[in-house]
């Protein structure tokens, strides 16, 4: 049994190393982008790339449940009322 709160303790003493040896790393690698920053005048475009202008706006639903009324725009995880079911069925046609 005390092998095993042994092994424990190390781990938790390298859970500890490891925290502070990325701490240090990341702190040093920031330092680093933002040289860079400064040094070539990124800005956050260049960085992060171009925010496209139509993100975030709804889509327009495609498929509708005939029972509920409820719609989906065929985007994401499929609802359960459309699923592994002929989406052709739930179209909406207008």
């Amino acid at each position: 049994m005390e092998r095993y709160k042994d092994l424990l303790a190390q781990k938790e003493q390298l859970e500890k190393l490891i925290a502070e040896a990325r701490k240090k790393e990341a702190a040093a690698e920031l330092e680093r982008v933002r040289e860079a920053v400064a040094e070539f005048g990124f800005t956050p475009e260049d960085v992060f790339g171009k925010r496209r202008k139509d993100a975030g706006v709804p889509v327009a639903p495609k498929y509708r449940n005939p029972e509920t009324g409820d719609t989906w725009s065929g985007r994401g995880r499929a609802p359960h009322w459309i699923k592994d079911q002929d989406l052709e069925r739930f179209r909406i046609t207008e």
